[in-house]
């Protein structure tokens, strides 16, 4: 539902069930900035190897849609999700693996996530 209170000069857009309105917005904008500070911090620390990761994975969904990954295949919203990435953080985190280029893969990766919601874009659905 979209109203208009008096004395405003266009529509009000409705939050509603899509977690699509201001504070949404206003998180996953938050979450974007620290996520790329973090991943410039890495990338600094690290050198450019992982300078590298965090960029390419940071284009991964612009480029999955060149290659011609359309939605809603199944690969198109496993690309953008959030999930992918997080499991990829978490599990480097506590894992074995020591190798910071698949860490800030996974920083890039969800800070384009988040970037893209805070902008209003959102998966496709099935």
């Amino acid at each position: 539902m979209t109203t208009k209170p008096p004395g405003s000069a266009g529509p009000l857009r409705n939050s509603g069930a899509d977690g699509g309105g201001w504070p949404a917005r206003i998180a996953w904008g938050a979450l974007a900035l620290l996520l790329a500070a973090f991943a410039v911090f890495e990338s600094q620390k690290y050198g450019l190897p992982t300078t590298t990761a965090a960029l390419a994975f940071f284009v991964l969904p612009d480029l999955a849609r060149l290659v011609g990954i359309r939605p809603p295949s199944m690969l198109y919203r496993t690309v953008n999700r959030g999930w992918v990435p997080l499991v990829i953080l978490v599990g480097y985190s506590v894992g074995p693996v020591v190798w910071p280029p698949l860490f800030t893969a996974g920083l890039g990766w969800l800070t384009r996530i988040a970037f893209d919601r805070t902008r209003g874009r959102r998966p496709a659905s099935a």
